[in-house]
């Protein structure tokens, strides 16, 4: 094989393992409200989120190698920020269109999935700091300070602290990791390790289904979660298992290059457009699961969703939203002339 061509595949590799991901942050949306009734598809949520947040949130610390400096800094609060704001706006004036019971004009409190875009620029700012600690002591003393916040019920959803805090050593593991790092999980004895762990972690759900979601969703104390006293153990098994978890599912993302691998260039437009979709979906109540047949429909619908939100045409539309600029919508206008 030749060196270009390895390359390509270790570049197609992360693209796969974004669009993958980005599927399931979307059929995971839209199985949710089904959970309550079914335990097969409770144990099927719980299990998506005990990696998919982790693992994408990994990924966006493995590209965050430029981090530092403070132009990069401004130029992020451009990229992140603005965004936030414009959608936290647009969200908030949906939910009242659609009659969406519950919500808020809190520009600090999150709606939907935008607590991510809030976090992804603190977990910059934190990285400023922790990537001038040796990796190992970083590591650590995020995990530390992960486990301590829990323990604060005045750190929770507004401002995205308590995320920011608990999902920081993701991102911070994802920083100190190189290529060969990753790929080292390819190897034929990880893979087979990775399929033993995701069926005992899908088994272990399903036996212990009044398990907490919040467990996994990471914006409550360790109070409001029933556990005020034992909760930092229950946070450090919740660590190793998304550890785990996260490591088994980036083992078996394929390396090829598909003609849909670069999607996963595009997973932000998908990441901040998709609520609006399911919001819909929930509020309308048009779905339905009463077996196999009708979980398997959400998850096709799940990926047109991600096909739709990835097209270019939704992606010139919505980009001086998302990206603050309208280059395709230019690009466009001038192949029209």
């Amino acid at each position: 094989m030749h060196k270009g061509e390895g390359e390509m595949e270790r570049e197609a590799y992360f693209d796969n393992a974004k669009l993958l991901l980005i599927f399931l942050v979307v059929f995971g949306h839209v199985i949710q409200p089904f959970t309550i009734d079914s335990p097969g598809v409770n144990t099927l949520y719980m299990w998506i989120y005990t990696f998919h947040m982790p693992a994408f949130i990994f990924l966006a610390g493995f590209f965050a190698k430029g981090s530092g400096n403070k132009e990069y800094i401004v130029k992020l609060a451009k990229k992140l920020l603005v965004p936030y704001i414009i959608f936290q706006l647009i969200y908030t004036s949906y939910y009242f269109l659609i009659g969406k019971s519950g919500f808020q004009a809190d520009v600090f409190y999150p709606h939907w999935s935008l607590w991510f875009l809030l976090s992804l620029f603190c977990w910059h700012l934190l990285l400023s700091i922790f990537k001038r600690i040796p990796a190992p002591i970083g590591i650590a003393l995020s995990v530390v300070i992960g486990i301590v916040v829990g323990y604060f019920g005045e750190i929770g959803h507004q401002f995205s602290l308590s995320r920011t805090f608990v999902f920081f050593p993701f991102f911070l593991i994802g920083y100190w990791v190189t290529k060969d790092h990753v790929f080292w999980l390819k190897r034929k004895s990880v893979k087979i390790i990775s399929v033993m762990t995701m069926v005992v972690v899908a088994v272990a759900i399903y036996l212990a289904p009044e398990l907490n979601t919040g467990w996994l969703l990471a914006s409550k104390s360790y109070g409001d979660l029933g556990l005020p006293e034992y909760g930092g153990l229950a946070r450090f098994l919740v660590y190793a298992t998304s550890s785990l978890m996260a490591i088994s599912v980036l083992a078996w993302i394929p390396l090829k290059q598909f003609q849909w691998t670069k999607l996963g260039q595009r997973t932000l437009y998908v990441y901040l457009l998709h609520g609006f979709i399911v919001q819909y979906f929930r509020k309308e109540e048009l779905f339905y699961v009463n077996g196999i047949f009708d979980l398997l429909g959400l998850a096709a619908i799940s990926v047109a969703i991600v096909f739709l939100l990835s097209s270019k045409p939704v992606q010139g539309i919505s980009q001086p939203f998302i990206e603050c600029k309208a280059s395709i919508m230019r690009k466009y206008v001038s192949s029209v002339k």
